[in-house]
């Protein structure tokens, strides 16, 4: 049976992210990238070789760390904003039958069904949120040297120094995870991505 000739046509792409959105991504993107390039010409003898004014580094990479939570805050006036933190704070069955699929490398689609966000991406949001936080904290203790004991200081170097090496390892991966899906990328930039992706990759997103 051929559709109505007054029937609406099938939309072309998909809304997924609202501009506010994507500007947080952007400035919290921005901003963690700061902190780990910071990071690595303070603690990589090579690159730290190569920076005649170590004090501004270590300046640019305490404030950069001092402001990443500033967009996530700034976001929360947004309805969309709020409603995907919703979304990423949620964990249902079809997310434990994704981290299953996951584990064992099977990447069937119908193996791996996903809302809005996939239970990898939740656990990376978690997990990233929670990182976040121990950082600015142990930063604030190394920064205000005054405040604390010294034993505090020694330990919340050793955290923020260890952490701060996986914080770099996650990144990647999730940077390497978004580089193998051009599409999921198109979504961040642009805020829309094609109908057949959504329905692939988020088949449970009801939009």
């Amino acid at each position: 049976m051929s559709p109505r000739a007054d029937a609406p046509p099938a939309p072309t792409r998909v809304r997924r992210f609202s501009p506010a959105e994507r500007l947080v991504h952007r400035a919290t993107a921005l901003l963690m990238g700061v902190c780990v390039l910071t990071a690595a010409f303070l603690y990589v003898p090579q690159l730290a070789q190569l920076v005649g004014r170590r004090e501004l580094v270590v300046r640019v990479h305490e404030w950069s760390g001092l402001l990443l939570p500033v967009p996530v805050l700034a976001g929360l006036v947004s309805r969309a904003f709020r409603a995907d933190l919703g979304r990423l704070n949620r964990f249902g069955p079809h997310d434990r039958r994704w981290l299953r699929a996951a584990l064992r490398r099977d990447r069937r689609p119908e193996s791996r069904p996903a809302g809005k966000f996939n239970a990898g991406q939740k656990v990376y949001a978690a997990w990233i949120a929670g990182a976040t936080v121990v950082m600015l904290g142990t930063g604030l203790l190394m920064w205000f040297t005054h405040l604390t004991p010294i034993m505090w200081r020694t330990g919340a170097t050793f955290v923020h120094d260890w952490l701060a090496l996986t914080v770099g390892i996650v990144l990647a991966g999730h940077i390497g995870m978004a580089l193998g899906d051009p599409e999921a990328r198109r979504g961040m930039r642009t805020g829309s991505v094609s109908p057949d992706w959504a329905e692939r990759e988020h088949p449970l997103w009801h939009r």
